[in-house]
């Protein structure tokens, strides 16, 4: 029998991304409590949180000195708008943190309140770059197939999810997509070199076929979260780059998953040695702990921005709130002062990468893959063939659940199982999450009767 808060849930609560008719069934599960890489449920089930919330508890949960410090900016300001020539403290000493700890050539930052908004700036401030650059036929961008950029207009648009696209009549006019770097799921019969330099050339193809003079940037997630844990081949950076240099249009690093720690570097242009006019962040900026979202924009774009632009005439209500920034401030401070950075750089991610390789010799996985702290598993039927375990690719929700049923929470992207924990997770903890993937493997084959 459903509770009665459950009943409530299904009387007034429309849920995101959710068929909330199928939820109404069965009611929503009410997390109640958490605790470093653990939450609890209303019934006193505990689940190891293997996706750290939605990519964005770096600091695990429970950290009570993020807390304090927003209690006591709520006390002192709980809140005020940056629209009238104002700013707050804690909001001008984030900027300037933030600046400090991204790459040399990027110094300015704007506020958001999530990382959809981020993306949805980024659209207007590229736009009007080019404007003020004198030419206002670059309008059109490019992303990838597959890609997540947000779910507002705007963001779904930039995004390649074609289940999102098919409810509103998206995307917008003046986006359009290349081939995304997915070497499992399309580059079979390809090394994954040759494939790399393949999908980074669909960019170049794509510019050609726009017009240098109507493209305006390219957006890209470092690694494709939500599509997959889709980690672009060595060679496909390399490509890009050699492009992006060829070419005047601007690029936009999607890092709301990847900033602020989960590659083992500050952020992943770091890692992958990018240089970005424009990063996206979000999630682990605050540890989740309260919505704060951003664009760190490089000097070449602000200067043009604030030397010729005159009024941006763009911003939200809670742009910079100046609670969310204190957290977020913290936040940065306690990865900092405990070094949770480069403990991910040089032991927590090696051990974890080390264990998932694991799962690669399970009869269902056709591939085990992640970096950083990061990582997913193909479900397959024929590891020679790569055959998914069902047509409909419904096989992921099935091991979803199997790993709930086990305390586990990995997330499906189609039949591609993901998992991207909190930066503090240890190696016992680690030891816990792949003694119940395993299990969550074995029930699954099981189910299909694969042995």
């Amino acid at each position: 029998m459903q509770s009665e808060l459950q009943q409530l849930n299904n009387a007034h609560h429309l849920q995101p991304f959710s068929d909330n008719k199928a939820l109404a069934k069965s009611g929503p599960r009410i997390i109640e409590r958490a605790k470093g890489v653990y939450f609890y449920d209303s019934d006193g089930n505990k689940f190891l949180d293997g996706m750290a919330g939605l990519w964005c508890v770096n600091l695990g949960y429970g950290r009570e000195e993020l807390a304090q410090v927003a209690m006591q900016q709520m006390n002192e300001l709980p809140y005020y708008n940056l629209f009238f020539q104002t700013t707050t403290t804690p909001t001008t000493k984030l900027a300037s943190k933030i600046a400090e700890l991204a790459p040399s050539h990027m110094n300015r930052v704007f506020f958001t309140g999530s990382g959809s908004e981020a993306n949805d700036t980024n659209f207007r401030m590229v736009r009007r770059y080019w404007d003020l650059k004198g030419k206002p036929n670059k309008k059109t961008f490019i992303s990838r197939e597959n890609a997540y950029h947000g779910s507002t207009v705007a963001g779904a648009s930039l995004g390649g999810m074609d289940y999102m696209h098919k409810q509103g009549d998206l995307p917008i006019p003046g986006i359009v997509h290349v081939d995304q770097p997915y070497w499992f799921g399309e580059g079979q019969g390809m090394s994954e070199d040759e494939f790399g330099i393949k999908a980074a050339r669909s960019l170049e193809a794509k510019i050609l076929e726009v017009g240098e003079e109507n493209v305006a940037a390219f957006i890209a997630e470092p690694f494709q979260g939500a599509g997959g844990v889709i980690i672009p081949p060595k060679t496909y950076w390399t490509e890009i780059k050699r492009i992006l240099a060829k070419y005047d249009i601007l690029f936009i690093l999607d890092e709301v998953i990847a900033g602020f720690g989960r590659t083992g570097e500050w952020f992943a242009s770091q890692y992958f040695d990018l240089k970005p006019d424009l990063i996206t962040i979000a999630k682990g900026m605050s540890s989740g702990y309260l919505p704060i979202g951003g664009v760190i924009v490089s000097d070449k774009v602000a200067d043009v921005l604030i030397e010729e632009g005159g009024d941006f005439n763009h911003g939200f209500t809670y742009s910079g709130h100046p609670v969310a920034a204190a957290v977020a401030l913290k936040n940065i401070e306690i990865l900092e002062q405990e070094k949770i950075v480069e403990r991910v750089k040089s032991d927590i991610s090696p051990y974890l990468q080390q264990r998932w390789q694991e799962l690669a010799c399970h009869p269902i996985v056709g591939e085990a893959r992640g970096m950083g702290m990061v990582a997913a598993i193909e479900l397959v039927k024929d590891k020679a063939t790569n055959e998914r375990l069902d047509v409909d690719c419904k096989a992921g929700g099935i091991c979803r659940d199997f790993a709930v049923a086990n305390g586990l929470v990995m997330r499906p992207c189609g039949d591609t199982m993901i998992i991207s924990p909190p930066l503090v997770i240890n190696k016992q903890e680690i030891d816990e999450l792949m003694s119940k993937a395993k299990k969550t493997l074995d029930d699954t084959a099981k189910f299909y009767g694969i042995s």
